[in-house]
């Protein structure tokens, strides 16, 4: 060794032993001297293959913990700024990027922004507080570990095959749907289902019927794709096919277990009109069910896709009100016989659906920990439903909120007192004091669309609802006069 090289060797470690680490600053320390020994290694205080002190050494020059050595050490290997050598120490590594320091500014990681509060009463949110964070980080560190090769090489455009098999054995406890696991093709959300469905199997042009009031994103994905609507009013049972304007149209979409928004159940009867029309007319049918397996009374009429015999059905489901949005996870179930012209249309964008949560979902369901879960939730939310309606109860004149055997929200109708004000109006009053209202004339396209309020109950603890409950009556009574 030079005596230059040595010198140089020599002020790198005087360097280090004179670092001054902040115990009182918010930076944790193995930061503090992360960022210290990349500064010098960018500005070149500490030449390629110069040997850092042993970190025991190095720890008790700065009076800190070898743990905090080794956290600071390990983060300057992952970025490809040390290296270990077996039995000789830790290195500068001879080949680092020609790349000039980044200020420090740019090296530490600002604070996330708090997220805008949950107003009462967004619709289609999930209790967040209950989601089981705890089970989640184990099965999420279980599967990236040590993860499988298949993760960390090019996925599968379908999805995760042990994801796929534990939804279809989901599927078939909870919706008593039997598809193989290959039927299942895992998608961001409902949202990209309908675009890969129209894709594969529709051209632009094609009529398409859909519910009316239904659900305006995917109303807008239908048009997007290039589809001709035919909104269909529903009634109290939902949509009746052998009403609907049939003639040509390629595909429905039903909300069958509970109409979107204003919850209505498809009876069997116009169950078995919809398959019989998809079958004679060559068409399609999408089954979206959003929150099937929130029912709090009585046992729910079979899923469509269970009584599907000719193969016309696609399933669609989403984790994003079983767990949370923030997964961006959802799914379809189609016939066997579809699943080739789904692969290339899948395969001509790629999946949308990230792999990173894909592996901890199965583990979480097959644990038996996802069942659990949903339990849980469903008595929850029947409980939340039950204290909304009694928050409202006795102000029938103003707002009717009626008793609902399942789902996350409550479509309300308004009482005579009403009469003559807008359901947009009072969504909009309602903004001013704190309260999100959804109208449901906003979700129809008729000219004189039924008035109502769409009322989300399940991600708002009892006392909010009924804090909630309460400024929503008395703005109300103030538009009523």
């Amino acid at each position: 060794m030079t005596n230059t090289s040595s010198n140089a060797i020599s002020n790198f470690q005087a360097a280090l032993f004179a670092l001054s680490l902040d115990r009182h600053a918010d930076t944790p320390l193995h930061v503090q001297l992360a960022e210290a020994l990349r500064d010098m290694i960018q500005r070149g205080k500490a030449t390629p293959g110069a040997r850092l002190p042993a970190s025991r050494m190095l720890a008790a020059e700065l009076s800190i913990s070898r743990i905090t050595v080794l956290t600071a050490i390990d983060q300057l290997i992952a970025e490809g700024y040390l290296e270990t050598r077996r039995g000789a120490g830790t290195y500068v590594v001879h080949d680092l990027p020609d790349m000039p320091p980044l200020p420090p500014e740019q090296l530490r990681t600002p604070p996330a922004p708090p997220p805008p509060p949950l107003r009462p009463f967004q619709p289609g949110l999930p209790c967040l507080e209950s989601f089981p964070h705890v089970e989640w980080a184990r099965h999420l560190e279980r599967s990236w570990r040590y993860p499988h090769p298949a993760l960390t090489g090019v996925p599968d455009p379908m999805g995760w095959m042990p994801l796929r098999a534990q939804i279809a054995a989901h599927l078939s406890a909870w919706r008593g749907i039997n598809a193989r696991p290959e039927q299942v093709v895992i998608t961001s959300g409902a949202t990209e289902g309908f675009e890969l469905i129209t894709r594969a199997f529709l051209a632009a042009g094609d009529s398409v019927l859909i519910e009316d009031p239904c659900f305006a994103p995917m109303r807008a994905a239908l048009v997007r794709a290039g589809m001709k609507v035919r909104a269909c009013p529903v009634d109290a049972e939902g949509m009746d096919i052998t009403t609907a304007p049939t003639e040509g149209a390629k595909l429905a979409v039903l909300t069958p277990s509970r109409q979107y928004p204003t919850g209505a159940t498809l009876p069997l009867a116009r169950r078995a009109a919809a398959l019989e029309w998809a079958t004679q007319a060559s068409a399609w049918i999408i089954e979206d069910d959003y929150d099937g397996e929130f029912r709090y009374r009585g046992q729910p009429l079979p899923a469509l896709a269970s009584l599907d015999r000719a193969g016309r059905v696609f399933y669609l489901g989403s984790f994003s009100k079983l767990l949370s949005p923030a997964l961006r996870l959802g799914y379809l179930v189609a016939p066997e016989h579809t699943l080739p012209a789904l692969f290339r249309a899948m395969a001509e964008t790629g999946a949308r659906a990230s792999v990173v949560p894909q592996p901890a979902l199965a583990g979480f369901m097959e644990s038996g920990g996802f069942s659990t879960h949903l339990r849980r939730m469903r008595r929850n939310y029947a409980k939340r439903q039950e204290v909304l309606r009694a928050a409202l109860a006795g102000y029938e004149d103003w707002i009717i909120a009626p008793p609902e055997d399942a789902g996350m929200h409550l479509c309300c109708r308004l009482g005579p007192r009403m009469a003559g004000v807008h359901d947009t109006t009072i969504a909009a009053a309602g903004a001013k004091v704190g309260l999100t209202l959804r109208a449901l004339s906003a979700y129809s396209t008729q000219a004189e669309p039924a008035q109502g309020l769409v009322l989300g109950y399940t991600a708002f603890a009892p006392d909010i609802l009924e804090a909630g409950a309460k400024t929503l009556i008395a703005l109300l009574q103030e538009l009523g006069r």
